[in-house]
């Protein structure tokens, strides 16, 4: 028979065994981590995990998670799932217990640990994802505790989670509902930075000239990129305080407004920067921070996480200016993709118009608060929204 082998009894010895026999042959295993102490020590085979799943973001790492946890934890209980084979991690679900309200009823939830501060995340799955989600799902659906609602947040459109899940809860008999949240706008850097700026609408390229040349005027603009350990907490403080600037403040949506949120990014930037994914990036002139972007650059890819830049500059437009000043650093060390992260709001539509989807995915627990919150949340919601228009004119007429 061409193309197959065929082991006589001499030949099947212990090393012809390993060779042909599947790493699938493993029966999974699953532990259920609720303590925070043996969360914390869980470092190195967490990010190996993460690694060997090809996430291509940070927001899955340990030293993300953790911080977040350390910082937005109180009040909730970790129930992080960990599928093993022979071993060693196949799958980890970072879940945590939640006590919410959803529309009004109180409901026992199941989520991911994930709030405003995480613009992506996912079930990690570094082998044999089939049998990884069938044994999440199994130690979900036997939990000694019973769960209202799953809610698994900002999860990549493509990601193969959505759809397994799907498919478990409707074969559980379990409701389920998608609910759309962002789009956010990312450049592949697949061309030559002259051929990108070519494709600029001329409005734009037009407004940064003349910004540049007004700044010019004062001073030398210079981009900074700071990612030496040391160098990013000493500068730390400074693009946090430039984050809080001006409109932001005074909305109660900068990162000082919340102090937790302030210790989240403070203690994020000794932990990533120590790892080497975090970087801070600052528009100067005359040595004077302007404007800055708390970005990560992890496996080749720029991502702004907070932005913002001193009122005082503000006729111009110094975050532009650093955009525009990024985009050619990215350029130029052979970076491979730029993520604005967040909705797709139109100062970053005018630099990329391709987007990444993220979805909420929601499965309720055949409870009767898991059914009534179903109803309320995927039928009579919707069914509310499309009879706005109408009420709309009829309270016009």
């Amino acid at each position: 028979m061409v193309g197959h082998t065929i082991l006589s009894p001499t030949t099947l010895t212990l090393a012809s065994l390993v060779e042909v026999a599947p790493s699938s042959w493993g029966v999974p295993s699953v532990e259920v981590i609720s303590d925070p102490a043996t969360f914390a020590g869980m470092e190195s085979v967490w990010n190996d995990t993460v690694e060997r799943a090809g996430v291509a973001h940070p927001f899955l790492r340990h030293e993300w998670l953790c911080t977040w946890w350390d910082c937005f934890g109180a009040s909730r209980r970790l129930h992080i799932v960990v599928v093993r084979s022979n071993g060693r991690i196949m799958a980890i679900a970072p879940l945590m217990w939640d006590t919410t309200w959803m529309y009004g009823v109180p409901v026992r939830c199941l989520r991911l640990l994930q709030n405003d501060h995480t613009p992506r995340t996912d079930i990690i799955v570094a082998e044999r994802p089939e049998d990884a989600y069938r044994a999440i799902w199994r130690s979900l659906m036997n939990s000694s505790e019973t769960w209202d609602v799953l809610q698994l947040s900002q999860i990549p459109s493509s990601s193969p989670t959505l759809s397994t899940f799907l498919s478990l809860a409707a074969d559980e008999g379990c409701k389920s509902g998608i609910w759309h949240s962002d789009d956010s706008p990312y450049l592949l850097l697949d061309r030559p930075w002259d051929t990108y700026c070519a494709g600029l609408k001329p409005k734009l390229k037009q407004n940064l000239r003349n910004r540049w040349s007004r700044l010019e005027a004062i001073g030398s603009p210079i981009l900074q990129v700071i990612q030496d350990r040391s160098a990013v907490q000493a500068a730390s403080d400074e693009a946090l305080h430039l984050e809080a600037s001006g409109w932001k403040y005074n909305a109660g949506t900068a990162i000082g407004s919340d102090p937790w949120t302030h210790h989240f990014y403070t203690r994020l930037a000794t932990r990533a920067a120590g790892r080497g994914w975090l970087r801070l990036l600052f528009l100067t002139v005359n040595g004077r921070r302007i404007a800055t972007a708390y970005s990560a650059c992890y496996q080749d890819r720029l991502m702004f996480l907070k932005t913002g830049y001193d009122p005082e500059y503000a006729r111009y437009s110094p975050f532009n200016l650093l955009t525009h000043a990024a985009l050619r650093d990215a350029f130029a060390t052979d970076l491979a993709e730029v993520d604005f992260l967040g909705d797709d709001e139109p100062w970053k539509l005018e630099w990329t118009k391709t987007t990444r989807s993220h979805d909420w995915l929601f499965i309720f627990r055949p409870t009767l608060r898991g059914q009534l919150v179903h109803q309320l949340k995927f039928r009579l919601k919707p069914a509310l929204f499309r009879l706005k228009p109408a009420f709309q004119r009829w309270r016009e007429a």
